[in-house]
C-alpha cells in the first residue's frame, strides 16, 4: 500500500486493475480506506468472466462479480468497468453488457469500457445502443494492431483508447535489443512471440536503436521516447503503465512535457517501415484456437475467489 500512496502523492490519480489480477482489488481498497483523498482517485477495473463459464453466464454471475469488485475495492460505485470476452462464437456479451448497464444505471458503476474487443463486436455493442467510453487495447511500437480501423472507429465515436503493452514486457525499455532465449515469464513470452510476427529480432533491434537515438537527443530514456509515440496516437487518451519500479515515477510524470517532433517522428518511421503489423485486428491473434499466442493466455481466472493475473 506504501506504493501507492507514494503514487499518489506524487500526482498520479489513476490506477487500473481487474477482477482476475491476484489481491489487487482487495490492496487498493485498503489503500483507499486510508487514503484522506480517496475521493479525488479514480480506480479502473475489469470484468473478465471465464471462458469456461460464457456459455452459462448469466445476470446473476454479472451482478456477482461487481459487487465482489465493490466489495474488495470498499467503495459504493465503481469509476469505470471494461468488460472483456473471450470467445466470440459463444453468444452472450450483448445481454452480458446489457446487466452492466443496469447496474450503471442503478448507480453502481459511473462508466462503461470494454477491453481486446475488436472493431466489429464493438461496433454490435454501439448499433446496441451502450454508451461504451474507453477501449483498453494493446498498443505500442511493436503491435500497432489498433491502427487496422480500431483507432479511426474509436476517434469517430468518441471511444478513448488506453493502452496497455506500450513497452512490450520492458523490451522497449531497458531491455537487451535481442529477446531472451528463454523468456522470463508470460509476458516476455507474449511479445516475443509479437517479434517473430513484426520481422524477427533483427528487425527489432533496428527498431530499438532508432528509439534510442531519439531518447539520446531529448536526453531522456527509450521507454519515455516508446510510451510518448502512443500517447501522440489518434484517440489513444491514456497509456497504462507499470508501477513496481521506483525509478520510473519521475520518467512517467514527465512523459506529459515529451513533446516528439518531426524528425523524431520522422526517425521511428523509416524504422517502422521495415516493421510488420501483427495479423488481424485487436487480440485476434490472442483468441485463436490452437495458436501459440492463445496458449499464452489464461481464460479461466474467475472461478477463483482471488483471482489470478492474466493478459
Amino acid at each position: 500500500m506504501r506504493r501507492f500512496s507514494e503514487l499518489a502523492d506524487a500526482g498520479f490519480t489513476t490506477f487500473d486493475c481487474a477482477d482476475i489480477y491476484t489481491g489487487v482489488e482487495a490492496l487498493l481498497g485498503e489503500f483507499l480506506a486510508g487514503c484522506a483523498n480517496a475521493d479525488s482517485l479514480q480506480i479502473h477495473t475489469k470484468y473478465v468472466p471465464d471462458l469456461d463459464n460464457l456459455a452459462q453466464l448469466g445476470p446473476r454471475d454479472t451482478e456477482r462479480i461487481i459487487h465482489r469488485s465493490l466489495k474488495r475495492l470498499q467503495r459504493e460505485r465503481l469509476d469505470l468497468v471494461q468488460f472483456h470476452w473471450w470467445d466470440y462464437g459463444i453468444p452472450g456479451y450483448i445481454e452480458a453488457f446489457e446487466t452492466l448497464e443496469r447496474l450503471r444505471e442503478s448507480g453502481k458503476i459511473a462508466l462503461l469500457g470494454v477491453t481486446n474487443f475488436d472493431v466489429r463486436h464493438l461496433s454490435e455493442l454501439l448499433d446496441a445502443g451502450f454508451n461504451v467510453k474507453t477501449l483498453q487495447a494493446q498498443y505500442s511500437l511493436l503491435d500497432r494492431r489498433p491502427e487496422k480501423g480500431m483507432q479511426a472507429f474509436c476517434e469517430a465515436h468518441g471511444i478513448s483508447i488506453l493502452a496497455y503493452g506500450v513497452l512490450a514486457g520492458g523490451l522497449l525499455a531497458s531491455a537487451p535489443a535481442a529477446p531472451e532465449s528463454s523468456p522470463p515469464n508470460r509476458s516476455h513470452a507474449k511479445y516475443r512471440l509479437l517479434i517473430e510476427e513484426t520481422g524477427g529480432p533483427r528487425i527489432f533491434a533496428t527498431l530499438r536503436s532508432a528509439i534510442s537515438s531519439v531518447a539520446d537527443r531529448h536526453g531522456c530514456t527509450p521507454s519515455m521516447v516508446a510510451s510518448a509515440w502512443v500517447l501522440k496516437q489518434a484517440a489513444v487518451g491514456a497509456v497504462i503503465l507499470g508501477i513496481g519500479n521506483r525509478s520510473h515515477v519521475g520518467e512517467n510524470l514527465a512523459l506529459s512535457a515529451l513533446d516528439l517532433d518531426g524528425q523524431d517522428l520522422a526517425t521511428i518511421d523509416r524504422a517502422l517501415a521495415g516493421l510488420a503489423t501483427p495479423r488481424g485486428d485487436v487480440f485476434e491473434l490472442e483468441r485463436q484456437p490452437g495458436s501459440r499466442h492463445a496458449a499464452n493466455m489464461k481464460m479461466n481466472l474467475n472461478a477463483s475467489e482471488n483471482g489470478a493475473n492474466s493478459s
